[in-house]
């Protein structure tokens, strides 16, 4: 197996520094993103960051019923429970948007080197 040049080596080592800067980048971004999630027909409303650090519950006071609390209880739980999924999920895609974009180039170098 042939080994890389200097010149190609640098360039990896670039493209390398280039990807851990567009993750750090998208983690900031990420961090800093408001995903709002609802339960009961938006009875209970909740906010929590792309961290999964919960901001906000608004609890419509229809939805407050002292003979039914365990139904505020569920409705509660089922909108956190939504707002961290989504969460999730929109992490899960930009990881794999920032990978399809970075592993185009970086396949085209691992593959020019036998590897």
């Amino acid at each position: 197996m042939p080994q890389p040049s200097r010149k190609q080596q640098q360039m990896m080592m670039r493209q390398l520094q280039e990807a851990q800067k567009m993750q750090e980048e998208l983690e900031a971004k990420l961090q800093a993103e408001v995903i709002e999630a609802s339960a009961g027909g938006g009875m209970v409303k909740v906010k929590i960051s792309g961290a999964l650090a919960l901001q906000t519950i608004e609890i419509d006071p229809e939805a407050v019923d002292p003979d039914d609390v365990e139904l505020l209880q569920d409705m509660v739980l089922a909108a956190v429970n939504e707002a961290i999924r989504a969460a999730s999920e929109r992490s899960a895609q930009a990881q794999q948007q920032l990978q399809a974009s970075l592993l185009g180039p970086l396949a085209g170098q691992l593959g020019g080197l036998g590897l």
